[in-house]
């Protein structure tokens, strides 16, 4: 049996570095140069009010154009650049145009000719790829010729890795994304290669994410590119990378057990670096108490008379922000004393727990799960799909969650305070993510 190559190769050097990796698997070398190529970078989260770290969340830049760049040299010519990009606002189009001048898209399609697109505003079609409904696909990627796959190394709290096959997610327009995160989620994920046209994988690890996969995380130069046309072998790779063994990661278990392909690397060749050697292990959690009924940060803090149950993997992405919003809403509102015995719930599963004050149901389908619950003495909703703001501030408000004004005012601001973890620091440079 010929075993499916992956390139491991360390980034060094603009162009060289990809050129290298995609070369030593031949990975565009049956590409005609009719063929309608499509590029699906990662961007998890953009924000055009204030600069975010994007090391090890987005993309870089560089491994864009240098990818570009091989398609121009093969005389490729038809490439589009998708991705769709989560916003609180589902009729913001300013911050996927925003995102495409700062991390340089627009210079690319002045000097490639590439063509760049907010996906949300192209055309999706129906298709079913065995979850037990079907989803909405970018008919872009769909019917492309060649499709190539540029995820970031990173591990995800909900995931435990985010890489080439969880990627593709961001190919599903919104409400087939949120249809995922039920309690077969990890199965869900496994089966989003299954109509895909021919791929190439390049795992941008030129930065890598501890608790991604978002600018919470903890990013670090690894200086790593993996490249593979089979998008299961780099995943297994990656995530050795990450210091997770592929047996341990449930939706490479099931996307192994879709194709009956070994976890064990037996019917995989890597080429290059040696994987061990470059292998660093990652986080995926974050820690609560030993129940999981609070943040171990905010139990540590003394902040007592609330219960705020660990997420899981039935939150989809837009509750996953309002959950970071209310974490620090609280944080902000404690004042030494302790809060009137309220719950947070969150999610599609959880219940409510008998004897508490007050119960915050956070999003839509976790109020229509328990509006009718008699263990609930107060309910509080954060109505809304997604859920607003203002539906968030009266919430916490109305449950004497009383953060200030200023914090609420500020919130477009906000995720410019990760940035300060990083500045100072030679290693994580601004220029990876522009076009020069």
């Amino acid at each position: 049996m010929e075993k499916s190559k992956v390139a491991l190769v360390k980034y060094e050097k603009p162009q060289e570095s990809v050129q290298n990796a995609v070369e030593v698997i031949q990975g565009l070398d049956d590409v005609p140069t009719s063929a309608k190529v499509f590029i699906k970078p990662n961007i998890v989260y953009w924000n055009r009010h204030v600069t975010i770290p994007k090391w090890g969340v987005i993309t870089t830049s560089r491994v864009i154009e240098d990818v570009v760049c091989l398609l121009k040299e093969k005389g490729i010519d038809n490439i589009t650049i998708g991705e769709g990009i989560v916003t609180e606002d589902l009729n913001d189009t300013e911050t996927a145009l925003d995102a495409w001048e700062k991390l340089g898209y627009n210079k690319l399609k002045e000097r490639y000719g590439v063509e760049v697109y907010n996906l949300f505003d192209r055309p999706y079609e129906k298709i079913d790829i065995g979850c037990g409904f079907d989803v909405n696909f970018s008919a872009d990627a769909l019917h492309a010729d060649f499709l190539i796959n540029l995820p970031v190394l990173k591990t995800h709290v909900q995931a435990i890795v985010s890489l080439g096959i969880k990627n593709l997610k961001g190919l599903l327009n919104i409400p087939s994304r949120k249809k995922f995160h039920t309690e077969q989620f990890e199965f869900n994920l496994s089966k989003l290669p299954e109509q895909i046209p021919p791929c190439l994988t390049v795992i941008d690890g030129i930065y890598s994410l501890e608790r991604g996969p978002a600018m919470d995380g903890k990013a670090r130069k690894s200086n790593i590119l993996v490249a593979s046309r089979d998008i299961l072998a780099a995943d297994l790779v990656g995530s050795k990378l990450l210091g997770w063994d592929p047996s341990n990661v449930p939706y490479l278990v099931h996307a192994a057990e879709n194709k009956n392909r070994p976890l064990d690397f037996s019917d995989i060749e890597v080429v290059g670096e040696d994987v061990d050697s470059l292998a660093s292990f990652h986080e995926f959690d974050y820690v609560y108490e030993e129940n999981d009924t609070l943040p171990l940060p905010f139990a540590n803090a003394g902040i007592t008379g609330i219960t705020y149950r660990k997420y899981d993997k039935t939150m989809c992405t837009y509750c996953s922000a309002m959950n970071g919003m209310i974490l620090n809403a609280i944080k902000m509102a404690w004042d030494g004393k302790p809060f009137d015995n309220i719950e947070v719930l969150t999610g599609k599963l959880m219940e409510p727990t008998p004897g508490m004050n007050k119960t915050i149901l956070v999003g839509q389908c976790m109020w229509k799960k328990n509006k009718g619950n008699p263990d609930i003495k107060e309910l509080i909703p954060i109505k809304g799909c997604p859920p607003s703001r203002e539906a968030m501030k009266e919430a916490l408000e109305q449950a004497g969650i009383e953060a200030p004004d200023f914090f609420y005012n500020n919130l477009d601001q906000g995720p410019a305070l990760f940035m300060k973890k990083y500045r100072g620091n030679p290693e994580f440079e601004e220029n990876f993510f522009q076009i020069n």
